[in-house]
C-alpha cells in the first residue's frame, strides 16, 4: 500500500519573530505554533504519515510527538527537507506534502486541493495572486514600480510525487527559497491551487497578532465532563490513568477498571456529543473484558482529531481515601498525555477525599470526575 506523507519543517531558528525561543515553540492563542500545525495534518484526510524535521539541538523534544517521525534537520531549509524525504525513502511513499511549521493556520481545504491536484500533476502548491501595487525602493525611498501581472505569493504545503522531489533535492546543489524552486530546477511542472490569506507565515511579532485574530474569528470551543465509579475487590494494586499503584484492593470492572481514564474518555466523548464508553465499547461485548483502557482513551482522542478538534487541556480529580495519588500524579499525567499525543502540561491529575463520607469515605471504591476543553474550527 502506498503512503501519502507530510513533512513539517521546524528546524529554523525564527529570530525575526522575536522572543527567547524559536517561533514554532512560541504560544499562539494558548497553544504552541507547532501544535496547531501538526494537528492540521493529523486531521487531514488522505495523509497517512507525518515527519517532523527538528533543529539538531531540539531533538530532545521528539518524545513530545510520539505519533510522528522526528528527524534532525540540516544547516539550510533544503538540507532539512532532504532529511525529511530520506526518512520516508523506505515507506513506499507515493506523494509528499512539504509544509512550514510557521504556517499554523493551513486549512483542510488547501491540503485537500493540493492532494487532488497531484492526481494529475507531479507538483502542486497554493498561491495568492498579488493585488497590491509593487514598488522598488532603496534607503526608504521609492525608486521605481514593478508590474504585478502574473505575480503570485507562494504558500505551503507544496506537494509532489515523492520519487520526483526526492531526486530533485538529491541533485540540487544550492539553497532555495522553497521546494517549488527545487522542483522547477529539476524540470518538474508545478500547478497552482488557490491559497488563503489566513494561511500566513509567522515571520514577525505582528504576524502572531494577525493569526490570533483569524483564530478568534473561527474558534469552536467544546467542553465535556466525565464521571465514573468502580468498586474495590480482592487484589493488591489499582490501575489509575494507566499507572499501577500498590494497594490493599483492586478495582473491579468489565475492562481494567481504570476509573480515571474512563472519566477522561467520557469527557472527550461528551465534548464531541458522541455518547460514552458504553456506546463505543459495550460491556456486553466480551472482547473488551479486561481490556486496557488506553484503547478507549486513544479512540476518543482520534475521534476528536478526525473531527478537527485539538485537546486544549484535561483536568481530572480522583476521589478516594486511599491509595495516595500525589506520588503518582506526574506519571499519570505523562501517561495520559502520551496516549493522546499532547503535552503533559495540558493534563492535570489531582485527588481529594470525601471526608470519610459516602462509599468513597468507607473505602468501598474510587470515583473520578474529569473536564476537558476541545478547540477546533481554525
Amino acid at each position: 500500500m502506498t503512503v501519502t506523507a507530510a513533512i513539517i519543517v521546524a528546524a529554523g531558528r525564527g529570530t525575526r519573530a522575536g522572543g527567547d525561543i524559536a517561533k514554532q515553540w512560541q504560544s499562539l492563542a494558548g497553544r504552541r505554533v507547532i501544535d496547531w500545525t501538526l494537528d492540521a495534518f493529523r486531521a487531514a484526510a488522505g495523509v497517512d504519515r507525518v515527519v517532523l524535521v527538528l533543529h539538531p539541538q531540539e531533538m530532545h523534544r521528539a518524545p513530545e510527538f510520539p505519533d510522528v517521525t522526528s528527524v534532525a534537520g540540516g544547516e539550510s531549509r533544503s538540507d532539512s527537507v532532504r532529511a525529511g524525504l530520506q526518512a520516508l525513502s523506505d515507506a513506499d511513499c507515493a506523494t509528499v506534502l512539504i509544509h512550514d511549521a510557521a504556517r499554523p493556520l493551513v486549512s483542510q481545504r488547501i491540503i485537500s486541493d493540493v492532494l487532488t491536484a497531484l492526481k494529475d500533476a507531479q507538483g502542486a502548491a497554493p498561491a495568492l495572486e498579488v493585488s497590491d501595487a509593487l514598488w522598488r525602493g532603496a534607503e526608504g525611498v521609492v525608486t521605481g514600480l514593478q508590474d504585478r501581472s502574473g505575480l503570485y505569493r507562494a504558500q505551503t504545503p507544496q506537494g509532489f510525487a515523492f520519487d520526483a522531489i526526492l531526486a530533485a533535492h538529491t541533485s540540487f546543489g544550492g539553497t532555495a527559497a522553497d521546494d517549488v524552486e527545487v522542483a522547477r530546477a529539476a524540470g518538474i511542472e508545478v500547478v497552482m491551487v488557490p491559497g488563503e490569506e489566513r494561511n500566513l507565515k509567522l515571520t514577525r511579532a505582528t504576524d502572531f497578532q494577525r493569526a490570533e485574530a483569524f483564530l478568534g474569528a473561527n474558534m469552536d470551543i467544546r467542553v465535556g465532563n466525565g464521571f465514573d465509579v468502580h468498586r474495590f475487590g480482592n487484589g493488591d494494586r489499582v490501575i489509575l490513568c494507566g499507572i499501577e499503584v500498590p494497594h490493599t484492593h483492586e478495582l473491579k470492572g468489565h475492562s481494567d477498571a481504570d476509573v480515571g481514564m474512563h472519566a477522561i474518555t467520557d469527557a472527550i466523548y461528551g465534548a464531541l456529543a458522541m455518547g460514552d464508553i458504553g456506546q463505543h465499547f459495550p460491556p456486553s461485548d466480551n472482547q473488551w473484558k479486561g481490556a486496557d483502557s488506553a484503547i478507549f482513551l486513544r479512540h476518543a482522542g482520534e475521534l476528536a482529531t478526525a473531527h478537527g478538534y485539538a485537546i486544549s487541556n484535561i483536568d481530572l480529580t480522583l476521589i478516594c481515601e486511599r491509595p495516595k495519588i500525589g506520588p503518582h500524579a506526574a506519571a499519570m499525567a505523562r501517561k495520559i498525555a502520551s496516549i493522546l499525543g499532547i503535552e503533559p502540561g495540558r493534563v492535570s491529575i489531582k485527588a481529594t477525599t470525601s471526608e470519610r463520607l459516602g462509599f468513597t469515605g468507607r473505602e468501598e471504591g474510587i470515583a473520578a470526575m474529569a473536564t476537558t476543553l476541545l478547540t477546533g474550527g481554525a
